[in-house]
């Protein structure tokens, strides 16, 4: 069993409340979504998994998780748009991580600025609609908290 943490303090949304149908419809996996304070100017995203950052980019990350759980967050929507404004990379592609690791800081007002959402996706990769435990949707976490344990 993997419990997968919270990126960062926040409430907890369900997927088909995020407004991407990619991630609504969740067709690159389950999970659930976490809102950052919108008005922060600063929130760092940890790693919600122990193991090896498998894609880096601003706007998103992907852990290959150390128990075989690969996990995908994704730090707002459409922000790739964004060109890596507003986000600063603390860790590398390939780097290993422990859970809690930083990985990304990032400026949510700027994001709700350049009119997209601050809504992060926290999602286990090519895992199966409605497989990753609900409970805390409807709750507000501290960092580091478990999000679902799969």
């Amino acid at each position: 069993m993997t419990d997968v943490r919270t990126p960062f303090a926040g409430p907890v949304v369900g997927l088909a409340d995020v407004p991407d149908p990619v991630f609504a419809g969740q067709l690159v996996g389950a999970g659930v979504a976490v809102r950052p304070d919108e008005h922060a100017r600063s929130v760092t995203a940890v790693a919600p998994v122990a193991g090896t950052i498998v894609k880096l980019h601003p706007h998103a990350f992907a852990i290959e998780g150390a128990e075989g759980t690969d996990v995908l967050v994704h730090v707002g929507i459409d922000t790739v748009k964004l060109g890596g404004a507003g986000f600063e990379l603390l860790a590398a592609e390939g780097d290993t991580v422990a859970a809690g690791d930083p990985v990304v800081r990032f400026d949510p007002a700027a994001i709700v600025a350049a009119g997209y959402a601050p809504v992060c996706p926290v999602v286990v990769l090519g895992s199966t609609p409605d497989s990753v435990p609900q409970d805390a949707v409807g709750s507000s976490v501290p960092e580091g908290a478990t999000l679902y344990t799969i």
